[in-house]
């Protein structure tokens, strides 16, 4: 069994580690909270005090802490499952953080971030033009930054170039804001054939991996979406589940979120029918959505190098453009 101290301290080291700058009890206590862990901020220096006996975190004085090697080496090895219980919280708390409103089109979205070297950056936006155009995108507003900015609460590093693309968990937040339940089961590849859909070829549970499934199946080499521009290939998609009674209200709410440029949707099934291949339970309908790390992937499969990050940061709407005029 896994203690529960055991699983703060890896919260509380990875959310130092993702600090750009020295954190103190406060802003650690109120980032706990986003994450559905409530935590006092005495109870926080308690934990912080132990950290740093065990030589984990440095401290700053009146800054705060940062993460030691020997701390970076404790997250790296902490238990699988605490990792689970990580990813499944940021992602819920991401899609309550997120207030994108489909009326006036203001507030924030969430982005992937991915990072391209200087000198690669036009061959990758040459390659990834092709997926954009081919529908194969969530969405067509990126963001583009240059080493030393910000893309929300990330710095792009020295030498790189940080590439936003669109998140599918902006579909969860839009329809639970909208009191729609929606349910994320899987991440797989998706066969191309004829420029349609045909079948789930791989499949991981979201509740059941360590990492986000899209970057699995790319760095495993596992796409083919260059081929899937061209009518055959394999591309990055997930599969969600929503109350069959609420598809008419979803389908509305999914096309002003295509007609803001943060959403695209493959398939909507039938009430209570499989849908490419993956069954659904009852009174349930399943929704097919690309991944939004497609256009990445493809830029990969040329041989340009990129390292990504799923469900990375918020970004103000108003930040983004369209692929295309870029």
């Amino acid at each position: 069994m896994i203690q529960e101290p055991d699983r703060k301290t890896n919260v509380i080291l990875k959310i130092i580690a993702d600090s750009k700058e020295p954190i103190g009890s406060s802003e650690i206590s109120q980032k706990l909270k986003e994450l559905g862990i409530n935590l006092s901020e005495r109870t926080v220096r308690y934990h912080l005090k132990r950290m740093n006996e065990q030589g984990l975190l440095k401290i700053f004085w009146k800054e705060g802490r940062m993460i030691t090697r020997k701390g970076q080496e404790e997250l790296e090895n902490a238990f699988v499952s605490d990792k689970v219980g990580f990813a499944v919280s940021r992602m819920d708390a991401m899609s309550y953080l997120m207030d994108f409103n489909l009326e006036n089109k203001t507030g924030s979205v969430i982005l992937n971030i991915s990072f391209f070297h200087k000198s690669e950056f036009k061959q990758a936006m040459k390659v990834m033009r092709e997926v954009f155009e081919n529908n194969l995108s969530m969405g067509n507003k990126v963001i583009i930054a240059e080493a030393g900015e910000e893309v929300g609460e990330i710095i792009v590093p020295t030498g790189k170039i940080g590439f936003g693309t669109l998140c599918a968990i902006n579909l969860n937040a839009l329809l639970i804001k909208n009191s729609i339940p929606i349910e994320s089961k899987f991440g797989g590849i998706l066969q191309i054939e004829n420029a349609s859909p045909l079948r789930f070829t791989d499949l991981i549970s979201y509740s059941g991996s360590t990492l986000d499934p899209h970057e699995i199946f790319i760095k495993s080499k596992m796409t083919d979406v260059r081929g899937a521009c061209s009518g055959f290939g394999k591309v990055l998609a997930g599969f969600r589940e929503i109350p069959s009674i609420a598809k008419e209200d979803a389908e509305n709410i999914l096309n002003k979120a295509k007609e803001a440029g943060i959403s695209n949707v493959i398939t909507i099934g039938k009430p209570n029918q499989s849908v490419l291949g993956i069954p659904v339970g009852p009174e349930r309908v399943g929704i097919v959505v690309p991944g939004g790390l497609n256009p990445v992937a493809a830029a990969e499969e040329w041989g340009v190098t990129a390292e990504s990050k799923a469900i990375a940061t918020l970004v103000d709407y108003s930040q983004l453009k369209d692929f295309e005029a870029i």
